[in-house]
């Protein structure tokens, strides 16, 4: 008895440091990332992740947008940094992947990148060396979202031309209505709002000719539409200039304006805050009517590996997970931003709509062609047209500012 009692003991000690042992070995992974509003969709898809691979976790951490790219560089270089990387695509993805920060990913790794079009995986390519470093996650869209009731109580309809949109701008304002949320504070949201409001006028032979170049940012085409904006600002939030992002996200939240010119992503965000809300989308208005009605569509960014994780294994499964049907699927009804992986269904009516609109788009054109070198066509932008909706400068010196800087590296404005 003593020693089949002792034998037993021996088999129950053996099964808990066996189960003791598997709860050790339990890997723990890092994922950073800007998005803070998506925090809790993000616990949800580690949740559902986790169901699948009992044995890894995986902790979110997100910083605020506007620093996140120094800081996870930083850590990158330092050799930490998460296991997981949201990171960006286009310039920034380069660097981060150029010093060789981030795992480059293949269809042997990551097999999944079958599930995307070829414009997505572009995004989070190197061009130097022709690989892709991250899995991509959203196709983003500058527009402009309005809120349906406050036109439909205000008894007016969407513009499609710019003189339309003036004339709806008048009406509201006639009816004590803020016609637009927009404040121009935060720095970034000036390229936002001229992709959203600028990007019909602008078009995409402009985009070609910038590419090829025919033309520089001087071109008349690009100036009048700067002018434009300056015309439609006096309509922004009360003392816009004043205004910064979140304020200006508020103020539209909250019902006190009617318009706001800005991303896609901003739908899932604002009905959040307020479900009640009755949103929808239009593309930036033409110039005279005819004219081909655009958005500006580029590639938010992607999912990434730290290239000295010692958990490279784990990282690469959640990964590829985040590079499934299921979680395209989810991301896209959930946040209400168009996932690039094929075969998602899509349920939201407002997503519906921004997917027919990328049917006919053009760049988001400084992020997509112009942020690999210092200065950056983005902070160029962003300044310049900062301080001509400031009253600083006029549209043609914003336009020639914005050449300049650019000209000092892109070969084509050195003619």
């Amino acid at each position: 008895m003593n020693l089949t009692r002792r034998m037993l003991m021996g088999v129950a000690m053996g099964g808990y440091l066996l189960s003791a042992g598997a709860a050790m070995a339990k890997t723990e992974l890092t994922f950073w990332s800007w998005r803070q509003e998506d925090k809790a969709f993000y616990q949800d898809v580690i949740k559902k992740f986790q169901e699948k691979e009992p044995d890894i976790s995986v902790k979110f951490e997100t910083y605020a947008p506007e620093n996140y790219q120094t800081i996870l560089s930083t850590a990158l270089a330092a050799g930490r940094g998460p296991d997981v990387i949201q990171a960006r695509a286009y310039g920034n993805l380069e660097a981060i992947a150029t010093p060789g920060y981030l795992l480059a990913l293949d269809k042997q790794n990551v097999p999944e990148l079958a599930n995307f079009p070829d414009s997505a995986l572009a995004a989070e390519t190197l061009r130097s060396d022709g690989k892709v470093y991250a899995v991509p996650f959203a196709m983003q869209a500058q527009l402009v979202v309005y809120n349906k009731k406050i036109l439909k109580d205000a008894g007016l309809n969407l513009p499609k031309t710019w003189d339309e949109l003036i004339a709806l701008c008048q009406a509201l304002k006639a009816k004590n209505i803020n016609p637009f949320s927009n404040g121009t504070a935060t720095a970034w949201q000036n390229e936002t709002i001229v992709g959203g409001l600028l990007s019909s006028m602008i078009g995409k032979q402009f985009e070609a000719d910038i590419v090829s170049g025919k033309a520089n940012f001087t071109d008349p085409r690009f100036v009048n539409a700067l002018a434009k904006l300056k015309e439609v600002s006096q309509y922004f939030a009360p003392n816009f200039t004043g205004v910064d992002y979140p304020s200006s996200q508020q103020l539209f939240v909250a019902g006190r304006a009617a318009m706001f010119a800005g991303g896609s992503y901003e739908v899932a965000n604002f009905k959040s805050q307020n479900p009640t809300l009755d949103l929808g989308v239009f593309p930036a208005p033409v110039l005279k009517a005819g004219d081909e009605a655009l958005i500006a569509t580029y590639y938010d960014g992607g999912y990434a590996v730290n290239a000295k994780t010692e958990k490279k294994d784990a990282a690469v499964k959640f990964v590829r997970f985040l590079a499934t049907p299921e979680y395209g699927t989810a991301f896209t009804n959930t946040l209400k931003n168009l996932s690039p992986i094929k075969g998602i269904k899509i349920e939201d009516p407002i997503t519906q709509d921004v997917a027919k609109l990328a049917d006919h788009s053009m760049s988001y054109l400084m992020l997509v062609h112009f942020r690999y070198q210092e200065p950056s066509g983005s902070v160029l932008l962003q300044s310049n047209v900062q301080k001509m909706l400031a009253g600083q400068q006029t549209p043609e010196q914003a336009a020639a500012e914005i050449n300049k800087g650019i000209a000092t590296y892109y070969k084509p404005f050195q003619k």
